[in-house]
C-alpha cells in the first residue's frame, strides 16, 4: 500500500507510475485520497484544538468554584460538555475519512520503478537475457501430456474424477520426479543461505491484505467461507506475514527464507490450448524465496535472487530467457519484476516458471514490517520474493525437451534425487 507521504511528496510521479501500470482513473483516485487525507487532518486539527480548550476550561472550573463564581463555573461546564459533543462528531468524521482513505489505498497498485518498460501486455516485455542448451527432438516428439500418459507419470483424468480439472495425480516415476525437484530446489536454497520454513497453506484475511492478494486477487483465491480462511496462492503469503507487525533490528537484515508448499489458484477465465496438461493448474507445488531487506540493499538482494533462479535453470539444462516485465504486465504489488521462461520444444512456446519481484515498501507498509536503524530510527523494510521454482511447467519442459527413442533423460543434477537417470 502506498503511503500518504509517498503520494504527497511527488504526486505527479505517483500518477505517472500508476498510468504506466494502466491503472484506470489514476488522477481521480489520487485526488480522492488527498481529499480524504485533508478531511482527516482537518478533523484531527480541530479535535486537538477542542482538547486544548477542554483542558484549559476544566482547570478554570475548580478555581471559579473556589472563588464562589458558581454561575460562571456552570457556564464553563456547559461549554466543556458542548465541546465534547462536537468532538464526538469530529472523531467519527475523522475515523470514517481514515477508513475510506485506507480502503481506497488498498485498491491502488504499487508504483513501478523508472526502469520498468512502457507497455500494455506480455508482448511489450523486454527480453534481457537468453541462455541454456538448445534441444533437438525426434520428428515424432510428443507434448508432455501425451508423454505423461505413455510413461504412466501423471493421470489427468483421475484428478478430474477425484477433484476436478486442474488437479492432476502424479504416480510412479512422475511422483518421484516431483519430489526430486522439490528436494533439489530446497537444497539449493539452503546452500545459498536461505532458512527453510514450513508454513500453513491456509491464511486469514489479514495475511492476504498484508501481501496484497486482497482485495486485488480475491476472485482468484479459494476461500473457506465458514472459517473465513484462504488457501494460499503462493508461500509468499504466509512466509512474508511472519514479519507482520514486527520491528526488526538492522543487523538481522537481509532475512532470507525459503518454503515449499502446495499452491492453489482458481485461474478463473483460463481456457484453450494454453491450459492443456501442466500448463495451468489449480493446485501445484512450488518452492518460494522471500527476502526482507533494507532499502539500500534490496536491489542487490533482487539481483542475487535472479542469479539463483538462473543457476537452477542452468543445472536443469533447460533453454531459458529472462524478461523485464512492462508496466501493463507487472503485478499489482511489484515495483519491478523479472520473469523466467523455459522453452518447450514440443509445444514450440515459452512457459513461465518464475517471477522474481522487488516490492519496495509497498507490502511492508501494509504489514507494518519495519526495522530499527543504528541510530534508533524506525524505517519500513523492503520485501522481495521469487519462485525457485514452480514445478508444473518445469516438469513439462523436462519431459518434452529430454525425450529420446529410449525414454526421457533426467538431467545430471537431478539423478541423485530421482534415483534413476531415465524414465522408461
Amino acid at each position: 500500500m502506498l503511503t500518504i507521504k509517498q503520494i504527497t511528496e511527488d504526486t505527479d510521479k505517483v500518477i505517472r507510475g500508476l498510468e504506466k501500470k494502466h491503472f484506470a482513473n489514476a488522477k481521480e483516485t489520487i485526488a480522492q485520497v488527498l481529499e480524504l487525507n485533508s478531511k482527516r487532518r482537518n478533523a484531527q486539527a480541530q479535535l486537538d484544538k477542542n482538547l486544548a480548550e477542554v483542558n484549559a476550561t476544566s482547570k478554570t472550573i475548580g478555581q471559579l468554584m473556589k472563588e464562589g463564581k458558581k454561575e460562571e463555573a456552570e457556564t464553563a461546564k456547559a461549554r466543556v460538555s458542548e465541546i465534547k459533543e462536537t468532538s464526538k462528531a469530529l472523531q467519527a468524521e475523522m475515523d470514517q475519512a481514515a477508513e475510506d482513505m485506507q480502503n481506497l489505498l488498498y485498491t491502488i497498485p504499487n508504483v513501478p520503478y523508472e526502469e520498468v518498460p512502457e507497455g500494455a501486455g506480455a508482448e511489450d516485455n523486454l527480453v534481457v537475457k537468453m541462455g541454456g542448451m538448445e534441444t533437438e527432438l525426434p520428428k515424432d516428439a510428443l507434448p508432455h501430456w501425451e508423454l505423461a500418459k505413455k510413461y504412466n507419470l501423471i493421470d489427468f483424468d483421475l484428478g478430474v474424477k477425484i477433484t476436478g480439472a486442474g488437479f492432476p495425480v502424479y504416480r510412479g516415476q512422475g511422483a518421484r520426479l516431483q519430489r526430486a525437484l522439490i528436494n533439489f530446489f530446497l537444497d539449493e536454497a539452503r546452500a545459498a543461505g536461505y532458512e527453510e520454513i514450513m508454513p500453513p497453506t491456509v491464511v486469514n484475511a489479514a495475511s492476504g491484505y498484508g501481501t496484497g492478494q486482497l482485495p486485488d486477487k480475491e476472485g482468484q483465491m479459494y476461500h473457506c467461507n465458514l472459517d473465513d480462511l484462504y488457501l494460499i496462492p503462493t508461500a509468499e503469503v504466509p512466509v512474508t506475514n511472519i514479519y507482520r507487525d514486527v520491528i526488526l533490528d538492522e543487523k538481522q537484515l537481509p532475512i532470507k527464507n525459503c518454503a515449499y508448499t502446495e499452491c492453489f489458484r482458481r485461474e478463473a477465465g483460463s481456457y484453450g490450448k494454453d491450459v492443456r496438461g501442466l500448463n495451468r493448474l489449480h493446485e501445484f507445488s512450488k518452492v518460494e524465496l522471500v527476502r526482507i531487506d533494507t532499502p539500500e540493499h534490496s536491489r542487490q538482494s533482487h539481483q542475487e535472487m535472479l542469479d539463483h533462479v538462473e543457476g537452477l535453470l542452468k543445472k536443469l539444462e533447460l533453454p531459458y530467457r529472462i524478461l523485464r516485465l512492462c508496466g501493463g504486465d507487472i503485478s499489482f504489488t511489484a515495483a519491478i519484476c523479472y520473469d523466467f521462461e523455459v522453452y518447450s520444444e514440443a509445444q514450440k512456446r515459452w512457459l513461465e516458471v518464475s517471477s522474481v519481484s522487488n516490492f519496495d515498501t509497498y507490502q511492508a507498509n501494509r504489514l507494518k514490517c519495519r526495522y530499527r536503524t543504528a541510530n534508533k530510527k524506525t524505517e519500513l523494510c523492503h520485501t522481495l520474493n521469487g519462485s525457485a521454482l514452480a514445478l508444473p511447467r518445469i516438469v513439462a519442459a523436462l519431459l518434452e525437451n529430454n525425450q529420446t527413442p529410449e525414454g526421457i533423460r533426467i538431467p545430471k543434477a537431478l539423478v541423485p534425487y530421482c534415483g534413476f537417470d531415465m524414465i522408461k
